[in-house]
């Protein structure tokens, strides 16, 4: 939905289970019009579309897609951003680090992106633009003592993602819609953190991404570059950044400072635990970390102190003897709860976010992205409806609360 200075709002649609087009359709039929109507009966509602490799395969077939928009004309709905991160199966199975295959570097990586890009071309209504959000071009600990792997993939990687900036740029031409695909960085990630995503702006992407590009559209490296920064962005996931330990407002002056912009926002918060010295306490706080420690996604853990684990599971046996003050997890807890009695979330920093958005217009796409519903502990678990519209209704009352809403 659109509020002030030109700003969406949706939820991803990641959330619900379903990898053919015909499960993904299902849902958004059980779950839009309804959330529509509680939220935003006389307004145009926004999706936040999820499509695995599988569905945008299918969408593009025969009359789908022109019946997907009829659908969405009848229902006064709008899609502007699609995830693009998970290419298979993202539910009801182990994913962990298979979120991430096929990388970058592989065709079957390029092939769906561009797949995502000709069917966001053809939802995006007039005068908006389209992002879809990525993943952080691999992940890293599968080039652990192999630097030559890892730079060679990045290099492929590069390349890849020039072929759709250039798809992109004809796009654009043709049609006049800007679309941006969005880098979204998080733990154990080839691009982790702010100051990857500069670095590999700065020596990758404008340089390797820029000559291919000039090549592509027989252009100067330099008009090539501007096209790259104009779209290829940041996905910024409120819950990785503050993983991470980032500052929103640094980070935020840190791309900005080197021309790198912010397409999309995911607001997500994540399990936060103060680490007190009574050992005692400790064991307690363990005992409910358990809860979170399941098989499905990565949990990655970065601590105060530096120290980064790839899984929850991997993490927990150190909590006792930590030294650190505080650990942060990547499990995606519901936005509108900050205190788990012995446990917390990383709530501020999503309003912190919300406050950048509305004083500095830093980005007009913002996609509430709780995807971890179905493997939340069972006391956490509420009606999904009634949470989806709880999560709205919270960051509808934050921007209320900064006189955001229009």
């Amino acid at each position: 939905m659109k509020i002030q200075n030109n700003i969406h709002l949706t939820y991803c649609t990641n959330i619900h289970p379903g990898e053919e087009w015909s499960k993904v359709f299902s849902n958004l039929q059980q779950y839009i019009p309804e959330l529509k109507a509680k939220i935003a009966p006389r307004k145009p509602f926004g999706i936040g579309l999820r499509l695995a490799a599988i569905a945008a395969k299918e969408l593009l077939q025969g009359d789908t897609l022109t019946e997907f928009k009829s659908w969405l004309v009848e229902h006064n709905l709008y899609v502007f951003t699609l995830n693009g991160f998970p290419y298979g199966g993202f539910h009801q199975q182990v994913v962990k680090d298979q979120v991430y295959a096929p990388d970058w570097s592989k065709q079957e990586r390029l092939d769906y992106t561009l797949q995502l890009t000709n069917i966001l071309a053809q939802l995006l209504p007039a005068e908006m633009e389209g992002s879809i959000s990525t993943l952080p071009l691999s992940y890293k600990p599968w080039f652990k003592g192999n630097q030559n792997s890892q730079t060679s993939v990045i290099n492929t990687a590069t390349l890849h993602i020039a072929e759709v900036v250039a798809e992109m740029v004809r796009i654009h031409a043709n049609t006049g819609k800007l679309l941006h695909l969005n880098l979204e960085p998080e733990p154990d990630g080839l691009i982790e953190n702010a100051a990857e995503v500069i670095d590999y702006f700065q020596k990758h992407l404008l340089p390797i991404g820029g000559a291919y590009l000039g090549q592509q559209l027989e252009i100067p490296q330099k008009a090539a570059e501007a096209l790259l920064l104009e779209h290829v962005r940041v996905c910024y996931d409120t819950c990785h950044f503050a993983i991470a330990f980032e500052n929103p407002v640094s980070v935020f002056k840190q791309f900005q400072a080197v021309g790198i912009q912010i397409g999309k926002i995911q607001i997500s918060a994540a399990l936060q635990v103060d680490v007190p010295k009574d050992a005692e306490q400790r064991r307690k706080i363990k005992e409910k970390l358990l809860l979170f420690a399941e098989s499905t996604y990565l949990h990655q853990v970065v601590t105060s102190n530096s120290n980064q684990y790839s899984d929850l599971e991997a993490a927990l046996p150190d909590l006792e003897n930590t030294t650190a003050s505080q650990w942060r997890i990547h499990f995606h807890v519901p936005i509108f709860i900050r205190d788990y009695q012995l446990l917390q979330s990383t709530q501020d920093d999503i309003t912190t976010i919300l406050e950048l958005v509305q004083n500095h217009q830093v980005c007009n796409h913002l996609e509430i992205e709780t995807y971890t519903w179905d493997v939340l502990p069972g006391e956490m678990k509420l009606d999904l409806s009634a949470s989806i519209q709880r999560e709205y209704e919270w960051v509808l009352n934050k921007m209320l609360a900064g006189a955001l809403l229009g």
